[in-house]
């Protein structure tokens, strides 16, 4: 007889959940503790640890907010991380097991955010299917764009046309160890111009988690004459490469240095072997709910739409 035990997780936990997220199916950097935890203070952990028969089996990256549990608000993207061997049916078990878990814990309402499909070439879709037959709804989507780089890619002409003309302006890219003057001189003042906001992530604590995942979060930089024009902060994962950060002054805008820096990202990461290069998402609060020059600019990188829901599901 199969016996699920889920418990809620403790920093005593840590060790067994680290070494759990670097075996796992559909698990990246994002899901270890070390991530997790520097934003700790801004959220009530709901972390789920779910063993069968006493072996763990699957884990749930989690908050609580009010009488809500959503996988986890801090990050990216969540969802049910279990182990590749794992059958569609004991998925199914297991998320059962998690919503009467939730229900005996005086939870009202789940909220489930799962990892955008092309960042697991094995799929990454069953709890969409299981969710939907227990009636959850489609809260809330997204249009996620990202470069499929494993076919022949499609960069706008135009495009094309200004980086031949850009490479001959003598810019440098430079893969930085020091955050400071992307988001010292770049980043925050161009934010803060824009879109009056501010990065999700201080200095101090994107330097902090470079120092952690030093293989998985890298600085990349255009200068030109000695001086910072452009840079692009990247999320670097077995398969994808996600643009965390991207911007450019007024003198970079000129000469198109955030386009030139893509570019040879993009074509970099493809001789590598990856197999996305992931560019976020382009909502806004518009009436269409999209940014249009967002949408357009990715595109004409050569990104395609991919999307990512987000469910909800009443206890």
């Amino acid at each position: 007889m199969i016996l699920y035990t889920i418990k809620k997780y403790n920093q005593n936990d840590a060790e067994i959940w680290n070494d759990f997220i670097s075996h796992a199916k559909n698990a990246t950097f994002l899901f270890q503790r070390d991530f997790m935890e520097y934003h700790k203070d801004r959220f009530e952990d709901f972390s789920l640890l779910i063993f069968e028969n006493e072996k763990l089996k699957a884990v749930l990256p989690a908050n609580k907010n009010g009488n809500s549990v959503h996988s986890h608000q801090g990050l990216t993207y969540g969802g049910l991380v279990f182990l590749n061997k794992l059958k569609a049916e004991q998925v199914e078990n297991i998320l059962d097991q998690i919503l009467f878990f939730l229900k005996e814990n005086k939870i009202e309402t789940f909220y489930y955010k799962p990892i955008p499909h092309f960042y697991f070439p094995k799929g990454n879709n069953e709890m969409d299917f299981f969710l939907f037959k227990r009636n959850a709804v489609l809260h809330h989507k997204e249009m996620n764009l990202a470069v499929n780089l494993q076919l022949p890619l499609e960069i706008s002409k135009s495009k094309l046309k200004h980086f031949r003309r850009i490479e001959n302006l003598d810019l440098d890219i430079v893969e930085e160890e020091d955050f400071t003057p992307f988001w010292e001189i770049i980043l925050a003042p161009r934010l803060l111009e824009k879109f009056e906001a501010k990065p999700v992530h201080t200095k101090e604590e994107i330097t902090l988690l470079q120092h952690k995942f030093p293989e998985n979060i890298k600085q990349f930089s255009v200068y030109q004459s000695d001086e910072i024009i452009a840079g692009i902060t990247i999320f670097e994962t077995e398969n994808v490469i996600k643009s965390q950060y991207g911007a450019t002054s007024e003198k970079g805008e000129k000469v198109r240095a955030l386009d030139f820096l893509f570019i040879n990202l993009i074509e970099k990461y493809k001789r590598e072997g990856k197999h996305f290069f992931d560019m976020g998402i382009v909502n806004d609060e518009n009436e269409k709910g999209y940014h249009t020059g967002l949408l357009k600019q990715k595109q004409e990188l050569g990104c395609t739409v991919y999307n990512q829901d987000f469910y909800k599901i009443s206890l």
